[in-house]
């Protein structure tokens, strides 16, 4: 999928640095010119020379790497409005806390984002508002309404029968799915994203069972790849994974209790998974006074580090891991808290930067655009002081920001 330019540039710019991290091989680059031209790079490396009346970013004691990109966020979430305490507020109002976030999260370095999951189109209208410059944001992949079975984790399940809430794409066989996604790509979807099985953050007992046939995903798979839109699926039972993974989808959110099964599949399908490995920290510290009831909250912590191990399971076994926080779960703009604990459970920090950079934009068939500073890739750049190869933490407190050649922030 090609992105569109998010802006007309007349310029070059040509930054410099100390050091810069080929993010494919792992290797450091001393002293290097990253060379932007109209907002894409036209040449990165030691030794480049810099051309005649191009405009200079000079970087001392800083370590360069490609913008960040983090597949799986809320941006019009706010974890301190959690449970009920969202309703003390309009449906306009999210719009508002979703051009915020985008802000928080660009500047955190993260240069683009998966929006798995929205309300009221609110990611297709964020996004829109910054290609079209009226608002800083990161480039995003956005799914409009995530969707699934009646009574499932994408329904609303918070309410009496009197109030009749539901969510407007319920799917209930297979002729509905290939409906859902029709519609909502008709409206702006960039990426499809479904509830494979219950979860965290709704009404019911378990957060695994299964609530989508192999049929019905392999039916909304199979529309979505017809016309390049790529499907993400919310899984956290064994057997949903599997009937998700044998359905076709592309990436399994959550994927907290994976078995051995469902890690042979990942591999034999190309699966990616994206684990959201730090978000409990926070929800087991703030969810409670947030609003997040009691029975969220124990689910949260008893799937919380059977994630973490199969986290590591998979990750040994070779699944191909991408970075997927859960921003809205938590505060916006500490996207990159997750490194470390990543890193903690079995990731070098190089396969930590891969699963946010090359393999995430490989995942969102973004490849030639995002996720690298390879000539052709848009200029989007993040700095920090230190090494992120021996200290991913550093990743949390960047000192540069660069979205197509455009300086968000420099410190």
């Amino acid at each position: 999928m090609a992105l569109a330019a998010t802006g007309v540039h007349a310029k070059t710019i040509a930054v410099t640095a100390d050091r810069m991290i080929e993010v494919e091989t792992g290797k450091v680059i001393s002293k290097p010119v990253v060379v932007i031209t109209d907002g894409r790079i036209t040449a990165a490396g030691s030794g480049v020379a810099i051309p005649a009346g191009a405009e200079r970013v000079d970087l001392p004691g800083v370590t360069l790497l490609p913008g960040l990109i983090d597949m799986h966020v809320h941006i019009d979430a706010d974890p301190r409005f959690s449970g009920y305490t969202y309703l003390q507020f309009s449906d306009r109002f999210w719009m508002t806390v979703a051009v915020a976030n985008a802000e928080k999260t660009l500047n955190a370095g993260f240069t683009t984002i998966r929006n798995v999951g929205s309300y009221e189109w609110n990611d297709v209208g964020l996004r829109e508002g910054i290609d079209a410059g009226y608002v800083p944001g990161p480039r995003m992949d956005t799914a409009g309404f995530a969707f699934g079975a009646t009574g499932g984790h994408c329904d609303d399940t918070y309410f009496p029968a009197s109030f009749n809430a539901k969510e407007p794409f319920n799917s209930d066989s297979p002729a509905e799915g290939i409906k859902a996604v029709r519609t909502l790509r008709k409206y702006g979807a960039t990426v499809i994203k479904i509830c494979a099985t219950a979860g965290v953050f709704s009404r019911g007992k378990s957060s695994g069972a299964q609530q989508l046939s192999v049929a019905e995903i392999s039916a909304i798979t199979t529309e979505a790849h017809m016309d390049g839109l790529r499907v993400a699926a919310h899984a956290h039972g064994f057997e949903g994974i599997k009937a998700a993974i044998i359905g076709g989808v592309d990436t399994i959110e959550h994927a907290s209790l994976i078995d051995d099964e469902g890690i042979k599949l990942a591999i034999q399908h190309g699966t990616y998974l994206s684990m959201d490995i730090y978000n409990t920290d926070y929800t087991q510290a703030e969810g409670a006074k947030n609003g997040v009831l009691p029975d969220n909250l124990r689910k949260d912590l008893e799937l919380a580090e059977a994630q973490r191990q199969n986290f590591k399971k998979a990750l040994k076994a070779g699944v191909k891991m991408i970075y997927g926080t859960d921003a809205g779960i938590y505060p916006h703009g500490d996207n990159a808290k997750q490194f470390a604990i990543m890193v903690r459970y079995g990731a070098t920090p190089l396969q930590a930067i891969q699963s946010a950079t090359v393999t995430a934009s490989q995942a969102l068939g973004w490849e030639s655009d995002v996720g690298s500073l390879k000539p052709g890739h848009y200029g989007d750049l993040v700095g920090v002081v230190g090494d992120p190869l021996s200290d991913v933490t550093v990743l949390e407190k960047p000192v540069f920001v660069m979205k197509g050649g455009e300086v968000v922030r420099k410190e």
